[in-house]
């Protein structure tokens, strides 16, 4: 069975309003909550590449994901709980399905369909749990998966899902943190240099809740992470980070979108991303949305790009709507650049050299996300890929 609200899709799966007079001529849905959803990849139109949502994404290249056949049976999953948090495989017509959130486009639709069973992990209790979740061996067939992440009320708990190996993946990772609760979700992209990744990310927060989610993003060919977060609960709080270090040749892509739905509700998305090698692309677009009946909103959504060789293209769209005047404060901001010449000057006039003074900018610049991650040994981890990254020694 599928689910599908909001209006049926129209030119490039977006429908025509009628303000202005536009008569039968269709346009795009201006506000972005108000986007078609489904669960059934066959209600979308077909993508052509053309559309707001996929003309930035190499379509070709993961056709397959988007409209192909794909294997959605359990995969290989090595999990080191610490706690009294659970980890099951549950069935599509679960509950928790659909708790959070349901497709946007029709990659995410295709996975829901295709998936047989659920990866549903849980929070609950008072004291802190911490679940990590390794993924690979997917293989080589293109495969769908579907993960649900749960904080029960009251409690307080750190979740990474890391992905490595080759993988051909779309799937949707949805996340409840009830009233009260507390829950940071790790989403590491460690995939080998030929795979390809869509994923879909939808959040509730409850009252008074916070969510700490995180996308770093380092290894695959094409890498398209969205996550969509809903500030449903007064006072509740949402923070997305983001880190994504392209190579030559890759694609990095991250859709953020951020909904505050509710009154006094706080805001703050945060990504950063280096670039080198030619071919390197990264596609940064983030949606914040301040609804009408989020009086007393504080916000503010950022992304900054670092630009370490030639031949590379970073893409940086902030998106701000503001449907009602009384709020705290609201703001959005991007930029791109290279090297600070001047930073390397006082580096070097140090006694640093060249290279260890450019690694240390790139780790300074990329470290204020790292920092966010809350465990000291990962962090220390991903220091050490950043540098492996930049061709150095770890």
């Amino acid at each position: 069975m599928s689910i599908a609200t909001t209006q049926t899709p129209g030119q490039h799966g977006a429908t025509a309003h009628s303000d202005g007079g536009w008569g039968a001529v269709e346009v795009p849905v201006q506000t972005r909550s108000e986007r078609f959803t489904s669960t059934d990849p066959a209600e979308f139109p077909d993508v052509t590449g053309l559309e707001i949502d996929w003309k930035l994404t190499p379509v070709a290249t993961v056709r397959d994901l988007i409209d192909g056949s794909l294997d959605g049976g359990a995969y290989s999953l090595q999990e080191q709980p610490e706690g009294s948090g659970t980890v099951e495989w549950i069935a599509m017509d679960d509950a928790r399905i659909g708790s959070a959130g349901i497709p946007e486009d029709k990659a995410a639709a295709n996975a829901w369909s295709s998936t047989e069973r659920a990866l549903a992990v849980e929070i609950s209790g008072e004291e802190p749990i911490a679940i990590g979740l390794d993924r690979s061996g997917f293989g080589d067939a293109a495969r769908a998966a579907h993960t649900v992440i749960t904080a029960r009320e009251g409690s307080t708990g750190h979740v990474v899902l890391r992905s490595s190996g080759r993988a051909t993946l779309a799937e949707n990772v949805e996340i409840v943190v009830e009233q009260g609760a507390s829950l940071t979700v790790i989403s590491l992209q460690e995939w080998d240099d030929d795979s390809l990744h869509l994923a879909s990310h939808f959040a509730q927060v409850g009252r008074d809740a916070k969510l700490t989610h995180i996308v770093i993003s380092l290894g695959g060919a094409v890498v398209r992470v969205n996550p969509s977060a809903h500030l449903s609960g007064e006072g509740s709080n949402g923070e997305l980070y983001g880190l994504y270090f392209a190579d030559a040749g890759q694609h990095l892509e991250q859709r953020v979108y951020l909904h505050h739905e509710a009154a006094h509700t706080v805001g703050r998305v945060n990504y950063k991303g280096a670039l080198q090698g030619e071919g390197a692309r990264t596609v940064w677009v983030g949606d914040v949305l301040i609804g009408p009946d989020a009086t007393g909103t504080d916000s503010y959504e950022q992304n900054r790009n670092l630009v370490l060789t030639g031949g590379t293209r970073a893409d940086s769209i902030p998106n701000l709507e503001i449907e009602t005047g009384d709020i705290l404060g609201a703001g959005h901001a991007s930029a791109t650049g290279r090297f600070d010449d001047e930073q390397l000057f006082y580096l070097q006039s140090r006694g640093i050299t060249e290279p260890e003074a450019r690694r240390l900018v790139v780790i300074g610049f990329l470290n204020e996300i790292v920092q966010k991650v809350g465990d000291p040994a990962l962090e220390e981890y991903l220091t050490g890929r950043i540098i492996a990254e930049l061709g150095g020694a770890a």
